[in-house]
């Protein structure tokens, strides 16, 4: 089989492609083989999971245009309004017609001004390779070879942009040329493709849609020709070259609606299958006992290899049988649905039609069943036929109204297998499959064969029976029962036994546990592959509490989990990444890998999603500028006690921003560490309003002191102290009393350790903020007005002779000086954060600037 098949068969099989043998080992191993009649190359298992999912080849039905012969009369007509182009790609499968030499031009778009204004061209050399030429503006670039002139089907990707003339070839899903400097002339930037052109397929146009010659020609068949307004990159060309769509920017999709079709061009509606995956899979070479790697589409032998304590249990499991599910199965189908042998079977794929009747007869056997308890084989049988059926490949041109029922039965007989009768079955494969949470991975591949039922007018569909359940839209959600979940993860015994141990992704894994809900599995998904987001979900407790009985749970002590899933090794409970949002008797709210950063703190609207990577970079510049500035507050805080300065005004205004800024800073670095304890949470969310509030606080001092600096204040020194005391520290206390007192309960927000948000008490903080960011902005004004007119006469006085270009530069030092050293002290780079929800650049801006303030 090829390399996703043979992994797929084996996985089917509860066992996994063979792993690469120890150095010591490949000799020995190889002549094993051999003494087996094995030769040539086998198949390895990728270790450090290079392969993901397999990629699928589609079957596509799409119309083909044919140019039977080189004319002058045929030719096809794209009926599309062409906007400017500074950028494009076009992409198509075509198959060429090995018969001629000459030049062939595929398509040509042509504009009044400029009747070669973009074009591809080609031609066959005469050592058997296509050569392709891209032309922009009348510009050439050279014919260069792209793929074999072998009569098969070939797919293509052209790619120009404006910016410095960049160009490139793709065919087969890999690049054979770019360069740029296309269209670049002297030293004038190339202007973009001009819009509202003719798009022709098939011929060279002499003149605006017309004018052909038949030696320019194209003699061939073409297909699924897109033209999109930007660059794709090489992962999108290999999505394209699958069959799959990128929607983004896309320009002209291929449809027969949209083609002007001359008479003698023919237009056939083709079953088209669409390349694979161009991935090259590792393999042992037996006899040479050496490595090397083959296309993994390539048809090779392969082993499948199984772990001892497996190997003995599935062993077991078919001697002690009876085989009395699986004959009643066979018996009912009339045919072979479940083989008696799980290590003999044929490797044949299933289909829809295939999938759909096994799985009505084994529903139909296991309602019927006289005794619920199924044997270990029994189990094993029905796990590896939904394994098939989660396997199943859906063509196009199926009859997709076999789906839903299909996707009926399958959670009908995932219920069946996961009651609670079944537990001591369960327990008894634990070496093949370590437990049912690898049902949940199964009904996780098999949901997303339901996206062909979704349309405009079908947005959901949901599908259930008694405690299971899945629901496709562009979120997979799924819940399973608390049953034989709840007894096989939590192990003997009822209570809950928290034991904190390592784990590698930094959370901490429960080797005994409750489990008080039902259990969920929630997936995004755009084009069909999976994206990462955060998740925030209410659960209700199934938990029975006796309260007359010699334990009892409280709500408070219910966590959130992760369940880290992977096939046929069950789960393993973490908290990693999940923090409880609020808990109540009957319920639990959770939210799941989020992480905070300082950007947070005046963030006046909810963000948009970000990314992984910009939440970690994010973070992690909030933690390295905070830490530096704590270091550097605790150093100035040190010098200013030791060294002795003279107690001022200034300086003691100074000390205080000081104290309050570097506890500010310092609670922010470690309050991600509280959020999975809501009364820790709490605290420090009321700590840092009130440290971030007494910093804005005294930096209005700051600023007070400057205004009386440049403007006289008949006020004594020690009545001003008094005054700045109670402005400084007074003036934050009431804020987070008042704030406090009125919002206790909204006062946190749901997914890290700061101001509620949603409820509108983040006013509490930005309020205050935006109005002391006003005044010291004015007082900013003003010492510049001061220090620039100052200036101005000292540079008269001093200097009443030098030219105006030098008075010019005094002035605009002096401009300069006080807004650079003020802009920090004043807190001014704190005014950006209210624009953080417009972009991540302004997010990190924000962050350097005040994380260093």
């Amino acid at each position: 089989l090829d390399w996703w098949h043979a992994d797929r068969y084996c996985e089917q099989r509860f066992a996994q492609l063979l792993f690469e043998p120890q150095d010591s080992e490949q000799a020995s191993f190889s002549k094993l083989l051999q003494s087996h009649h094995i030769r040539g190359s086998v198949w390895l298992n990728e270790r450090d999971g290079v392969l993901h999912k397999p990629k699928w080849r589609r079957d596509h039905i799409v119309p083909v245009l044919v140019f039977r012969d080189k004319t002058d009369t045929k030719y096809v007509k794209v009926l599309s309004d062409f906007p400017a182009l500074p950028a494009v790609t076009a992409c198509a499968h075509l198959q060429w017609d090995t018969r001629t030499q000459e030049i062939a031009t595929i398509f040509s778009y042509a504009v009044p001004t400029f009747f070669n204004e973009f074009q591809l061209r080609g031609f066959v050399d005469e050592e058997g390779f296509v050569r392709f030429a891209l032309i922009v503006h009348g510009h050439h670039s050279p014919y260069l070879p792209v793929f074999r002139a072998d009569g098969q089907w070939h797919h293509f990707c052209v790619t120009w942009q404006q910016e410095n003339g960049t160009w490139s070839i793709y065919a087969d899903g890999k690049r054979r040329a770019s360069a740029s400097g296309l269209c670049a002339v002297g030293l004038s930037a190339p202007q973009a493709i001009y819009s509202q052109g003719t798009f022709i397929i098939g011929q060279d146009q002499d003149s605006l849609g017309g004018t052909f010659t038949e030696k320019e020609s194209f003699s061939g068949n073409i297909t699924d020709l897109h033209i999109w307004q930007k660059v794709l990159g090489a992962e999108q060309i290999e999505k394209v070259r699958s069959c799959w769509v990128v929607e983004q920017d896309l320009v002209f999709g291929w449809s027969s609606n949209a083609l002007e079709v001359e008479s003698t061009v023919q237009e056939v509606t083709a079953q088209f299958l669409c390349p694979g995956p161009v991935e090259e899979c590792r393999v042992f070479e037996v006899g040479s006992s050496g490595f090397s790697y083959a296309s993994c589409l390539q048809s090779l032998p392969f082993i499948c290899r199984y772990r001892k304590d497996a190997y003995w249990q599935l062993k077991k499991a078919q001697l002690e049988s009876s085989h009395s599910l699986i004959s009643r199965v066979n018996m009912l189908a009339e045919r072979t649905v479940i083989p008696e042998n799980v290590f003999i079977s044929d490797a044949q794929d299933m289909n829809l039609s295939v999938a759909l009747g096994a799985l009505d007869v084994l529903a139909t056997v296991l309602r019927k069943r006289e005794t619920p308890v199924l044997e270990s084989s029994d189990l094993l049988a029905v796990l590896q036929l939904l394994k098939q059926v989660s396997d199943v490949e859906v063509q196009e041109g199926e009859e997709l109204e076999m789906l839903e029922p299909l996707g009926q039965y399958y959670v009908e007989v995932t219920e069946l297998i996961l009651g609670e009768q079944n537990i001591e079955t369960w327990s008894s494969i634990s070496q093949v499959i370590k437990g049912p949470m690898a049902v949940v991975e199964l009904c996780n591949r098999m949901v997303s064969h339901l996206a062909p039922l979704l349309t405009a007018g079908r947005t959901k569909v949901t599908i259930q029976h008694r405690n299971v359940g899945l629901r496709r839209v562009m979120v997979k959600n799924m819940w399973f029962g608390y049953g034989s979940l709840q007894r096989c993860l939590s192990g003997a015994g009822s209570s809950a036994v928290f034991q904190d141990v390592a784990a590698s992704d930094g959370g901490q894994k429960y080797l005994s546990t409750t489990v008080g809900t039902a259990v969920i599995s929630s997936t995004l998904l755009s084009d069909y592959q999976e994206i990462s987001t955060s998740v925030r979900y209410r659960l209700q407790h199934r938990v029975q509490v006796p309260w007359g009985g010699a334990w009892m749970v409280i709500s408070m002590f219910f966590l959130c989990f992760l369940v880290h899933v992977s096939p046929d090794a069950g789960g393993m409970w973490s908290t990693a990444g999940c923090s409880v949002v609020t808990s109540l008797p009957d319920s639990t709210a959770c939210f799941c890998n989020h992480t905070t950063n300082f950007a947070v703190l005046l963030q006046v609207y909810e963000m948009q999603q970000r990314t992984t990577k910009e939440e970690l970079t994010l973070q992690t510049l909030t933690f390295i500028g905070c830490g530096v500035s704590f270091c550097a507050l605790i150093v100035t805080f040190i010098l200013f006690l030791a060294v002795g300065v003279p107690k001022s005004e200034r300086t003691t205004v100074h000390k205080n921003l000081i104290f309050a800024l570097a506890a500010a800073e310092a609670l922010l670095m470690f309050s991600e560490l509280a959020k999975t304890n809501q009364v820790v949470c709490f605290t420090i969310t009321a700590f840092l309003h009130l440290f971030f509030m007494a910093a804005f606080s005294w930096m209005l001092v700051e600023g007070l002191l400057l205004w009386s600096k440049v403007v006289a204040v008949n006020m004594s020194e020690d009545r001003r102290m008094k005054f700045y005391y109670v402005t400084g520290w007074g003036l934050p206390v009431v804020i987070v009393g008042v704030t406090l007192a009125t919002s206790f309960n909204k006062y946190v927000a749901d997914n890290h350790c700061w101001l509620n948000v949603q409820t509108n008490v983040i006013w509490a903080f930005v309020g205050p903020v935006l109005f002391i960011l006003a005044v010291n902005t004015f007082v900013l004004f003003r010492v510049v007005m001061v220090t620039v007119s100052s200036a101005r006469r000292r540079s008269k006085m001093l200097t009443p002779n030098s030219s105006l270009e030098n008075q010019i530069g005094i002035q605009i030092w002096a401009t300069a000086k006080p807004i650079l050293v003020l802009l920090p002290v004043l807190g001014l780079t704190w005014v950006c954060g209210v624009l953080v929800h417009l972009s991540i650049i302004w997010a990190y801006v924000f962050i350097v600037l005040n994380s260093l303030q």
